[in-house]
């Protein structure tokens, strides 16, 4: 939000430069971004007087002129403009001043130029006699400006321009504007904030309200259809207007706000905007079928042709503002181009109306549309301002386009809001605050404000809460208001704090979650925060049945009002939002990548245990990683990571966890998101999977190495994970392994790991350890065979004998032949 400080001054007075009012408005809340300089540059412009003028001896188009300056002898200065006459008082950029003056490569740029003495055709000039364009005040280059006979010579041909009136420089303050603050997006909201904080008086313009009814009524009726999305709807009509330029101090105070002057009658409307806070639209009255104006919601599908010359298809309960045939206006964003002000308007029609403001954000953000109006009804305008608005807007109207105001005006009001009233105690501004605020200084703070008080004895105050303050709900938002005019650097801080005699303890869920990011950070992963919320074609593509989703397009959780089409639906997956940053660092020259991240994925469900009957969220932690292995080396090139570098890091995970009696399903059959993948599961329950992207994801990503992920129900991990205070730990056995190697041949497809979970499960007790040492095919396995080789290890607390040994050894043999189709390798 812009706020020009010379607009400002025209509410309240400032005896604090542009930089220090900055640095109060941010104490106060409204925190000022940055402060820029704008206007003219007139450092080092003087009133000069020209003594004489005479003419170049060695160019026809140049004179040169002997100038007063005020400090001393005349300079000689070579003029070109043919309205340089002797007795004249100009201004002169003097030796040394820097003007932005057309560039010689590029006329149509401006460049930096600083007055030198020179020599112009053997004659030496020392300063420049300027034009308005050459200043920077305009465009004309007609001539040199002539000044007042009554000039100062050597004074400052700024402060010149500003005793009459005329200010050339600016400041415009960037000020960031928080949600909560409608009041602040005009200059007449910061005003009373400065004006409430330093006791001055606020200045606002006086207006002449006519009555309600009248001519303009006759001319205009208006029916409003949707009394909850426009409480009020205010018109008045002014005819006989003239269009054409605005005079150049409004224009001055619209450019320095970022608007660029359009014509007098548009201008006005941006103009009482940015000075109060109420938009307001134009309409040619002339161009409106019949006299009425009906406020009614959009049909779905309904086009509209909008101010920019875009046809547009409005969504369903769209506000639109419409005469007697047809919508020419989208109520609180744009007009229509079927009834805009133009050059030939006469009649004008004025619109001041209170919009709700979610009504038209939903609006806004379904059309893509964000204007200056929009920003403010969304954030709630002044409930009672439409009125001074509009009468305002009609007096400039008459004033600057010559027209006349049409008695009375037209006041649409079914939905009256009324502003609250509100108990404030001096007791519990000093439980909060930690200071004692007497009574008076809340009166001030408050009734500097607009906050209307009554008090008994000073204690207790009865706050009625002005209509431009939506904000204000509760007594703690007043006990907020106090204390930022108070000053927040003004309150003490406390001598002592009482702390608690125990130490807190972190929630086993939150130090389980902590525990994990330290070890997934050990491994090389980064962490990530990605959007829960994705566009519809997004999630219908990641709701497939390997993630735990349905695969069905019309089961996607959908929100009921999205900010945008991009926003739409809840994320069933934190794949989607991983292959964003993945790819994201990848074109950003990123090799090695490994990301991790924790957030709640959103399901459909027929549960009857869910919170929302119909859904269900759970946490999921995903992995994912792509790239080389390691960095580059001198003694090799590095090679990539595969699906084993994230299983590894997954077994790592999970016995840090200490989860047992996870099964894992190797599954070849591609899917959508994978080329194949490991289902983990636990029991009935469904834990995750590893898998591989498959390479048409991956292509339409951009990907230009393998991508492997893991996503697991973090959930229902964090429930089966065992208290390491429950971990027991033993002596070293004293007792000899004995160690034995079993080698079987089975069918190539087969899982080796499913062979490993059997040997495990029929060992009994005595079987330790068991794990894979070979794996061969080749010369002596008959083909589409493999040979697996096992090392086993038996111990006990006791020592063995060689028939328990070979019992168990038999034991396994018959599992491995019975359930694998095994034959024992001879």
């Amino acid at each position: 939000m812009n706020i020009s400080y010379n607009w400002l001054r025209a509410f309240v007075h400032l005896d604090q430069d542009p930089e220090a009012l900055a640095e109060t408005l941010t104490m106060l809340g409204l925190e000022v971004e940055s402060v820029e300089r704008v206007g003219a540059a007139l450092d080092g412009v003087v009133v000069g007087h020209v003594l004489d003028v005479q003419q170049h001896p060695n160019a026809n188009r140049l004179t040169l002129c002997q100038v007063d300056l005020g400090d001393g002898a005349p300079v000689q200065i070579a003029c070109g403009a043919p309205n340089v006459a002797r007795g004249q008082k100009v201004p002169v950029a003097t030796v040394g001043t820097t003007l932005m003056l057309p560039s010689r490569k590029n006329p149509g740029e401006l460049e930096p130029v600083t007055i030198s003495k020179a020599k112009l055709r053997g004659e030496i000039s020392e300063g420049m006699i300027c034009a308005e364009d050459e200043l920077g005040l305009s465009d004309d280059h007609g001539g040199i400006i002539v000044l007042d006979p009554d000039a100062e010579v050597g004074h400052s041909f700024q402060a010149y321009l500003e005793a009459r009136g005329r200010q050339v420089v600016d400041h415009v303050l960037d000020i960031a504007i928080t949600p909560n603050r409608p009041d602040a997006v005009s200059h007449l909201g910061v005003a009373r904030d400065v004006a409430a904080l330093t006791g001055r008086t606020l200045c606002r313009e006086k207006v002449a309200l006519p009555a309600a009814g009248g001519a303009a009524a006759e001319a205009v009726r208006v029916q409003i259809e949707a009394p909850e999305a426009c409480p009020r709807y205010v018109a008045m009509l002014v005819r006989g207007v003239t269009v054409g330029p605005s005079p150049e101090w409004l224009q001055q105070r619209l450019v320095a706000v970022g608007l660029r002057p359009i014509n007098n009658l548009v201008d006005i409307t941006n103009y009482v905007m940015y000075e109060c806070g109420q938009p307001l639209h134009a309409f040619d009255y002339d161009q409106l079928a019949g006299p009425a104006i009906v406020v009614r919601p959009a049909k779905a599908g309904e086009p509209f042709v909008t101010l920019d010359g875009k046809e547009r298809t409005l969504p369903a309960g769209t506000l639109l503002i419409c005469d007697a045939e047809r919508p020419v206006a989208i109520a609180g964003v744009m007009g229509g181009e079927n009834s805009e002000v133009s050059e030939a308007t006469t009649n004008v029609l004025i619109e001041s109306a209170y919009f709700d403001p979610s009504t038209v954000r939903q609006a806004a953000k379904a059309l893509g549309l964000q204007t200056d109006a929009s920003y403010r009804f969304e954030r709630g305008v002044d409930t009672d301002g439409q009125v001074w608005a509009a009468a305002r807007a009609a007096a400039l109207m008459v004033k600057l386009g010559g027209g006349t105001l049409v008695p009375g005006h037209v006041d649409a009001h079914p939905h009256v809001l009324t502003p609250p009233t509100l108990t404030l105690r001096r007791s519990r501004i000093a439980q909060v605050l930690g200071v004692d605020v007497s009574a008076a200084e809340v009166e001030q703070y408050l009734g500097g404000l607009g906050f209307g008080l009554e008090t008994d004895q000073g204690d207790v105050f009865t706050v009625t809460v002005p209509t431009y303050r939506p904000d204000i709900e509760r007594e703690i938002d007043l006990v907020e208001e106090v204390a930022r005019l108070y000053g927040y650097d003004h309150i003490p801080l406390p001598s002592h704090t009482p702390i608690p005699n125990r130490t807190p303890l972190e929630p086993a869920s939150e130090a389980l979650r902590r525990s994990t990011r330290d070890l997934l950070r050990g491994l090389g992963y980064r962490e990530i925060y990605t959007n829960s919320m994705l566009a519809k074609e997004v999630s219908v593509r990641f709701n497939q049945p390997v993630l735990g989703g349905s695969g069905r397009d019309e089961d996607v959780v959908q929100t009921l009002k999205p900010i945008s089409q991009e926003m739409g639906t809840l994320r069933p997956s934190l794949l989607p939002g991983l292959l964003e940053v993945m790819v994201h660092n990848q074109n950003h020259g990123q090799q090695a990548l490994r990301f991790f991240e924790f957030g709640h994925v959103f399901l459909r469900s027929e549960r009857p245990d869910t919170v929302v009957p119909g859904y269900a969220e759970h946490e999921a932690l995903i992995l994912g990683l792509s790239g080389p292995r390691t960095q580059m080396r001198w003694d090799g090139a590095p090679t990539l990571v595969d699906l084993f570098d994230l299983k590894g890091d997954v077994a790592t995970l999970l016995d840090s966890l200490r989860v047992r009696r996870l099964r894992e399903t190797p599954v070849h059959e591609p899917a959508a998101v994978a080329a194949y993948h490991v289902a983990l599961t636990m029991g009935s329950a469904r834990v995750g999977l590893l898998a591989e992207i498959p390479a048409a994801l991956a292509e339409s990503y951009g990907f230009r190495q393998p991508v492997y992920y893991a996503e697991l129900n973090w959930s229902l991990l964090s429930e089966r994970a065992t208290d390491p205070g429950a971990v027991a730990y033993a002596p070293i056995n004293r007792y000899p392994v004995v160690e034995r190697d079993l080698a079987v041949v089975v069918a190539a497809a087969e899982p080796v790991g499913a062979m490993l979970a059997t040997i495990r499960n029929a060992g009994g007790a005595l079987l330790v350890d068991a794990d894979v040492f070979d794996v061969y095919t080749g010369s002596g396995i008959p083909a589409g065979q493999k040979s697996v080789a096992f090392a086993l290890r038996f111990g006990a607390d006791r020592t063995l004998r060689d028939k328990e040994v070979d019992g168990r050894v038999r034991a396994i043999v018959k599992k491995v032949t019975d359930q694998h189709h095994a034959t024992l390798r001879q």
